[in-house]
């Protein structure tokens, strides 16, 4: 149906997470319909991505340097540590506006389904960053794999550093969220992560 040129570029877009081929085809023929200098732009900025893009010595974040803009950043709370799965998840993060310390990556989390070990991820830095920080804040997601990995951590750094405040954000329902839509696993967090009505 396609010129093979085109199939190919369709096929590579459809390795994207979340492109399926409808998606795939529209973002093919629009790149075909770029001019010459609009494409070597693009393809540059994929390599250079593939050529310079590196993770954060200290945290473990995407950055284009040794050490990520964040952690460089000195007017941020260098003591409170954001534990996350992923860079997206700081991504997100940062939108809100509402958090001034610093992050650590994990780089995935543990799953034994996945043959994914403690030692596979970007934990050992994580323990070396607590010694000196107030607080270790655990977001890692309300799966089983991210639930498991945030009891690993908490055992882990409660060992070496007893003083240590280690917080787990809460999971439950969103806001406008109905109990009747909601899963086991985020009734089960909404319920214990109850507060007071003051």
């Amino acid at each position: 149906m396609y010129p093979k040129s085109l199939r190919n570029l369709i096929d590579n877009f459809r390795r994207l997470p979340g492109v399926g081929e409808k998606t795939a085809e529209r973002y093919a023929l629009s790149a075909a319909d770029m001019d010459p200098a609009e494409i070597e732009n693009f393809a540059a900025s994929l390599l250079d991505v593939k050529d310079h893009l590196r993770h954060c010595e200290i945290c473990g974040n995407l950055s284009d340097e040794d050490e990520c803009d964040i952690c460089k950043d000195e007017s941020r709370d260098h003591q409170t540590i954001f534990v996350v799965e992923s860079s997206r998840d700081i991504i997100a993060m940062e939108k809100t506006g509402d958090y001034h310390g610093v992050y650590h990556v994990l780089n995935g989390l543990i799953s034994t389904s996945k043959g994914v070990l403690p030692e596979d991820l970007n934990i050992d830095q994580l323990v070396r960053r607590a010694d000196g920080s107030k607080e270790i804040i655990l977001a890692t997601s309300a799966t089983r794999d991210g639930e498991i990995t945030a009891m690993y951590l908490e055992k882990l750094l409660h060992q070496k550093y007893p003083d240590l405040l280690i917080t787990r954000i809460a999971h439950g329902l969103p806001a406008g969220g109905m109990l009747d839509y909601a899963d086991e696993m985020t009734l089960s967090h909404a319920l214990s992560d109850r507060k007071s009505m003051e």
